[in-house]
């Protein structure tokens, strides 16, 4: 539903809501990957508190995430509407409020992330194919072909590090990732 959505709004909005937009999200989910320790102790804290309140066994979920559905939907509005960084946001808002590893979240937001891609791309080319709004591009599917089989080859080798990598050194490269694209558009 997010990469419906995103797609759709890239169709319609004007250009420069994106180039105002995307930077800010980056940074955000920049600001939440550093912040994303800190804020889940806190968050599992307080659900702790609440199920000692009611007399309750917590168990590996935390009962008061149920804002990570909705941010889960905004992060795939962001992937169809744009789609760089969208990991790290995704990274952020998983790593905060869903209680496993960052090697385990990493595999969701894999997951996710690519769903909303392929949900925005195939909408880009029914749009294109089909002539259903004048945008006057065409697909070069040769493009299409190498960007595809490096997003797939990418993703097995970046799931099978992500794996292996440590917590800290994994947010490390996420921070690093989301810090490069905020200064590579705002140098553009």
């Amino acid at each position: 539903m997010g990469g419906l959505a995103g797609a759709g709004l890239l169709l319609v909005l004007p250009p420069g809501a994106f180039e105002a937009v995307v930077p800010v999200l980056i940074l955000l989910g920049v600001v939440l990957v550093i912040l994303q320790p800190r804020l889940s102790r806190a968050v599992a804290a307080q659900a702790e508190r609440r199920a000692a309140r009611r007399g309750e066994e917590l168990g590996g979920s935390r009962p008061d995430a149920w804002w990570i559905w909705p941010a889960v939907l905004l992060t795939g509005v962001y992937g169809g509407y744009f789609g760089a960084a969208q990991g790290v946001l995704l990274m952020a808002v998983l790593g905060i409020g869903v209680s496993e590893s960052l090697q385990r979240l990493n595999g969701v937001k894999n997951v996710l992330a690519a769903s909303v891609n392929a949900v925005a791309g195939l909408v880009f080319v029914l749009v294109v194919e089909l002539d259903l709004v004048d945008t006057g591009a065409e697909i070069d599917w040769l493009i299409v072909l190498v960007i595809g089989l490096g997003a797939v080859v990418g993703g097995f080798i970046g799931a099978s590090v992500g794996r292996r990598l440590p917590a800290p050194v994994l947010r490390a490269v996420i921070i690093v990732v989301g810090l490069v694209a905020v200064v590579s558009m705002l140098a553009t």
